[in-house]
């Protein structure tokens, strides 16, 4: 099995920052009825931009402008988060996979050899390429077992590194999480990895959530915004409401999840600047192919309906810009408009 690489000296000379973001929460809801619905928050100090884009099937990408790279045409359209017009922090692709980055600030990733034929995948094309390639979790973990590529990561918000680990879930609800520890790619999959929020690595927030079983949690539960407490509260009450709800009650009970780790606006700890606040967070309906969205200062959700768009090779690209509808709440399928696309951030 090939290593995934990185390619540690670009991260250097574009510097390290002074504090990294240790805020995000993911939340996968498994409902008896089918329903796989899952949530997430971005926390950050500062409000990050984010767009809405759909791309349908067809279009030619490329995971860097030049050298090594991926070149590749999507063969399903997708529904995505970009962050500062730039970057893919997330999305869902019409086939029902649900790919979610966070930040992992104890990421390390392994070092590209100088000189290979090791491809580079930049971060701001990552998401996309799992998306437009993949229909499930055993297509994106095969591929991931037999390819290697490296990755190239650009600061952004005053010089962070983008440090990150990943989460796909597709529409059986089976979740795929990816990381890498000391240089080290490791991959973790299962329907039970319903939780993943930042630090420590993957089996040592389960270590953590298991000490807290044996406490229980209907008395007492930690409370703090930290991600390992985040983690425990999550895990706690999404194997505590009803797995039998229908479609309305399934989403509110997930958004209601939601809601307990994320972190309230304007929110500061002293001494602790990764304690960020959550500036928006979604719900991917990956069997029913609705994507919401809300930001922390929104009064209510928008989403896009998939299934009430053309996504067929030589469909528009469309692109729905967030600032030019603030209030936004329903179905925002009329609000897209036709766009060339948004430029990665290399």
């Amino acid at each position: 099995m090939k290593i995934l690489k990185f390619i540690a000296a670009a991260a250097l000379l574009l510097g390290f920052c002074r504090f990294t973001a240790d805020a995000c929460s993911r939340v996968v809801y498994l409902g008896e009825k089918g329903y796989v619905l899952v949530g997430r928050t971005l926390d950050w100090r500062t409000p990050i931009p984010t767009n809405i884009y759909v791309y349908p099937q067809g279009i030619a990408k490329e995971s860097m402008p030049s050298g090594k790279r991926l070149q590749w045409t999507s063969k399903y359209g997708s529904v995505i988060a970009v962050g500062y017009d730039g970057g893919v922090t997330e999305g869902m692709n019409e086939a029902g996979l649900v790919m979610n980055g966070l930040f992992c600030k104890g990421t390390i990733y392994k070092e590209a050899i100088e000189g290979s034929d090791t491809p580079v995948v930049s971060l701001a094309m990552l998401v996309s390429y799992f998306l437009d390639n993949f229909a499930t979790v055993e297509e994106a973990s095969e591929w991931l077992s037999q390819n290697g590529f490296g990755v190239y990561g650009k600061t952004f918000d005053g010089g962070t590194v983008s440090t990150l680990h990943w989460a796909l879930t597709d529409r059986s609800g089976e979740t795929l999480v990816f990381e890498y520890t000391d240089g080290k790619l490791n991959t973790y999959r299962g329907k039970d990895l319903q939780v993943l929020t930042n630090d420590p690595p993957l089996p040592q927030m389960q270590a953590i959530e298991a000490y807290w079983e044996k406490i229980g949690g209907s008395n007492m539960m930690p409370g703090t915004v930290r991600s390992a407490d985040r983690f425990v509260r999550a895990s706690f009450f999404i194997h505590h409401v009803p797995d039998s709800f229908d479609y309305p009650e399934a989403l509110a009970a997930l958004s209601g999840i939601m809601g307990t780790v994320s972190v309230p606006l304007g929110y500061e700890l002293s001494g602790e600047p990764n304690v960020s606040s959550t500036q928006w967070r979604s719900i991917a309906d990956a069997t029913g192919g609705k994507y919401y969205f809300k930001f922390a200062t929104s009064t209510g959700d928008f989403w896009v309906d998939l299934g009430r768009l053309r996504l067929n090779p030589g469909a528009p690209i469309l692109k729905l810009d967030t600032a030019k509808h603030p209030g936004l709440t329903g179905c925002a399928n009329d609000k897209l408009e036709k766009t060339k696309g948004f430029t990665p951030m290399w």
